[in-house]
């Protein structure tokens, strides 16, 4: 069955498909505003311009006299609230999360912090480590294996896993290498999956909850990019109290933070506990991408996805 989405844009609207970008994920984000332009153009918006963005991303928003943006950016500067503040300034109503959500969520530190105000959310024990900390010492209270998380990147760029102090030491110099805090997380095996939150009107709903399983020993770069090296289960093979749990805390943390319009949770479930890992604002949108892959299930296809997202543009607090 077809999620029946209307259109709430008029179709001879300027909307700037903003992509590319300076952060790490720039080829990423490129793939992702490409299938959103055509998306786009599928739906009847002929007005649809793809905008690499840029240091001077302001001057071309100006020039090109867009009405509206398609936020497709991942990372520094396109998923941390920079590209929203200056759309704010701009008075261009845009897609997605807010300055605050987006700012708060990029940062996994902050992110915890947020949704630690709810108890009932499950977050795997960590600590946070600057770069002239002593990262043995930081580290005392918690057990091998570990994850060392660069605190504000996507993608699993600068991530590792290490079993060992000296493993540690070496992984930590290369984690900084992203010239931000490192997140150490304890490694937890169980069950890996993410679940999309959208929004449509005054209806905040989860999507169905996708599970992965990765021929790599973790969700890493290469396995979210490269075709055949992760296998995804829609929908995931959990308990159906399970699903219902993750879903209500999915909607949940998206509420906690300020989402708006889209976002997608990742949990790791072990030993039957649904641990929160993080809140993805700008949710990848290219053909090997989570967000699309979970929505079709609920009937919601590619350029319908696009449609709601798009109609949320502007709803943000």
């Amino acid at each position: 069955m077809e999620y029946s989405v209307e259109k709430r844009v008029g179709l001879n609207k300027k909307i700037a498909v903003l992509c590319g970008g300076m952060s790490n994920e720039r080829e990423v984000s490129l793939r992702s505003g490409k299938n959103v332009f055509e998306a786009l153009l599928r739906l009847g918006y002929k007005n649809a311009e793809l905008v690499d963005v840029d240091e001077n991303i302001a001057s071309k928003l100006k020039a090109g006299q867009f009405e509206i943006a398609y936020n497709a950016l991942h990372g520094k500067f396109g998923e941390d609230g920079c590209i929203k503040g200056i759309l704010e300034i701009l008075k261009i109503p845009y897609t997605g999360c807010g300055v605050m959500a987006s700012s708060v969520c990029m940062n996994k530190d902050y992110t915890k912090r947020m949704l630690n105000a709810c108890k009932d959310i499950p977050l795997i024990k960590s600590v946070i480590v600057k770069p002239n900390d002593n990262v043995t010492l930081a580290v005392k209270d918690l057990k091998y294996p570990l994850m060392l998380k660069p605190v504000s990147e996507g993608s699993s760029i600068g991530m590792y896993k290490v079993n060992n102090e000296k493993e540690l030491q070496e992984c930590f110099k290369k984690s900084l290498e992203c010239k931000q805090d490192v997140m150490i997380e304890e490694y937890l095996l169980g069950v890996n999956c993410t679940v999309g939150v959208l929004e449509d009107k005054d209806k905040i709903f989860a999507t169905e909850i996708l599970e992965f399983r990765t021929k790599t020993e973790w969700y890493d770069y290469e396995a979210k990019y490269t075709k055949g090296l992760t296998e995804f289960i829609l929908p995931a093979e959990i308990s159906e109290d399970m699903t219902k749990k993750v879903k209500e805390i999915a909607v949940k943390a998206f509420n906690t933070c300020g989402c708006r319009g889209v976002s997608r949770v990742d949990f790791l479930i072990s030993k039957n506990i649904p641990y929160v890992l993080e809140i993805n604002t700008s949710p990848g949108m290219t053909d090997l991408s989570d967000l699309p892959a979970q929505s079709k299930p609920i009937g919601l296809n590619y350029d319908n996805l696009v449609q709601l997202i798009l109609n949320g543009a502007g709803l943000q607090k």
